[in-house]
């Protein structure tokens, strides 16, 4: 059974999309080429006895700039701020020079992930230090192993 699984609606944008990054992570000269199409946070997901630990890379952002929510079993992680347009970046670009290379920028961003049907989505705790955000979600009580001892008659 899997665990915490990413969650993808399906439509043919997303596939054409998921076909564009393949093909310039392939041809493209640079090892951001696969983010074309916007940054998504590198995740770590891993499974403890009492809960699910999902830890997202967020260098650059702060926890006013984030949004976290659940919706029936999916969880949701994006960032408030949106993109400069390219007028305020030339016009902020000015005094600084030119870029001549850039690839520290802070786009918006959306990660969904559905839950398993053991997480209890009541009982998510969030923590952010030094660009980690850290989520545990606990799993619900009934649904974990338990020993029964053997008496004897």
């Amino acid at each position: 059974m899997k665990a915490v699984s990413l969650y993808r609606p399906v439509s043919i944008e997303n596939v054409m999309e998921e076909f564009d990054r393949y093909l310039e992570a392939f041809f493209g000269d640079s090892p951001q080429a696969n983010r074309t199409y916007g940054y998504l946070p590198a995740v770590d997901i891993r499974e403890t006895d009492g809960a699910y630990v999902l830890e997202a890379e967020l260098p650059g952002y702060e926890e006013k700039d984030l949004e976290i929510h659940v919706d029936n079993r999916t969880l949701i992680i994006q960032s408030k701020k949106e993109e400069a347009s390219k007028e305020k970046e030339k016009e902020a670009a000015s005094p600084k020079g030119r870029y001549f290379i850039r690839e520290r920028r802070k786009s918006a961003f959306t990660r969904s992930f559905k839950l398993p049907e053991d997480a209890d989505h009541e009982a998510i705790s969030a923590g952010f230090k030094n660009g980690l955000l850290t989520l545990e979600i606990k799993k619900r009580a009934e649904t974990k192993k338990r020993f029964i001892q053997i008496g004897a008659k």
